[in-house]
């Protein structure tokens, strides 16, 4: 059962980033959830769509199937955001360009997700010092 689960941040975790053009935010009221009620971007903006990615192997001595393989959830986490970063920095942007994020999250439908965890991942890359926060659907999949 923890196996679905573990395997579960970053099966697919897209965003949409656009250049820093006249992007509005919009913070949710009375709220510090490091996601954006709805994000505005000009349509002079350029927007890239990044594709999904998946946690890298941490563990190459463990079995590629296995949690061990990939770690708990908050390593996945960091570890899918980390990629997506990369591939932004490749493109002149950064983290805190991301207008929109949808993430899935595999698990066992006999557990609840380990949602705490991811927060736990996500939270270093949005929030805090980064405070350009994007739109975010999160969904739990079999």
């Amino acid at each position: 059962m923890k196996f679905r689960t573990l395997l579960a941040v970053g099966a697919l975790l897209a965003g949409t980033v656009a250049a820093r053009a006249d992007v509005v935010r919009y913070p949710i009221p009375n709220s510090t959830f490091p996601i954006s009620l709805a994000v505005q971007v000009p349509a002079t903006a350029t927007t890239y769509y990044v594709s999904g990615q998946v946690p890298p192997v941490v563990n190459k001595d463990a079995e590629p199937t296995s949690p061990q393989a990939y770690g708990d959830v908050k390593t996945q986490t960091t570890g899918v955001l980390s990629k997506i970063k990369g591939i932004l920095e490749g493109l002149g942007l950064g983290m805190g360009d991301v207008v929109k994020m949808q993430v899935f999250l595999v698990h066992d439908a006999r557990a609840p997700m380990d949602f705490k965890a991811f927060m736990e991942g996500y939270t270093q890359f949005f929030g805090g010092a980064q405070p350009n926060l994007p739109a975010r659907s999160v969904v739990g999949v079999a």
